[in-house]
């Protein structure tokens, strides 16, 4: 395979990842962007959070509610899990990095909060955690996941709802979480602030 056969299969395999995410999910991607719109209506706040690429994931989010998506408007109410140093780090050091998020989560967390996480594989431990600490809070989960879903399908609730991308390579399902993260913000920017 030739290094320009290597750049045309990886842009084929992100099309067909997006293709079929959309026909999988397309309904369930439009009820996530409700449901965060209606958090932030009624004074709610989402928290973000996510390991390694899915932590940059998380923090692309919250920085595009905080900032602006495509349009100048209020900044709205989210945090990242993932960018606190020195909260990250003595969490870690004081207890265990199973818990970096979920001791974060419980105590900023409310219940008209929405954690959002990110991940791949769906078994992170602390992905877990987050979601064990958001339930504990009363607050709704949004599960950006791919693969088999991992320990943390089950672990969702009938009020949280999952997004899970139909592929197992890593690269492609964090590409379609992108999208999917961008189509997010376009649903809550049309919902809050109407049609630009």
């Amino acid at each position: 395979m030739t290094l320009q056969d290597r750049v045309l299969f990886q842009f084929t395999a992100n099309a067909a990842t997006n293709h079929d995410t959309l026909m999988r999910l397309g309904d369930l991607i439009e009820a996530a962007g409700s449901r965060l719109a209606h958090c932030l209506l009624n004074d709610g706040k989402i928290l973000a959070c996510g390991n390694g690429g899915s932590a940059a994931q998380a923090q692309h989010f919250t920085s595009e509610l905080i900032n602006r998506y495509e349009r100048d408007r209020p900044g709205l109410p989210a945090i990242s899990l993932t960018t606190d140093s020195s909260a990250l780090t003595s969490i870690a050091n004081d207890y265990r990095f199973d818990e970096v998020f979920a001791k974060q989560i419980r105590a900023l967390g409310h219940a008209d909060d929405i954690l959002v996480v990110y991940t791949t594989s769906g078994n992170s431990a602390s992905i877990l955690g987050a979601v064990t600490a958001a339930h504990d809070r009363d607050m709704s989960v949004l599960a950006l996941n791919g693969r088999d879903g991992g320990a943390l399908a089950p672990l969702l609730r009938e009020t949280d709802l999952e997004l899970r991308v139909p592929a197992e390579v890593t690269a492609r399902i964090q590409e379609a979480h992108l999208l999917i993260t961008h189509c997010l913000c376009d649903l809550i920017d049309q919902q809050l602030f109407g049609e630009e």
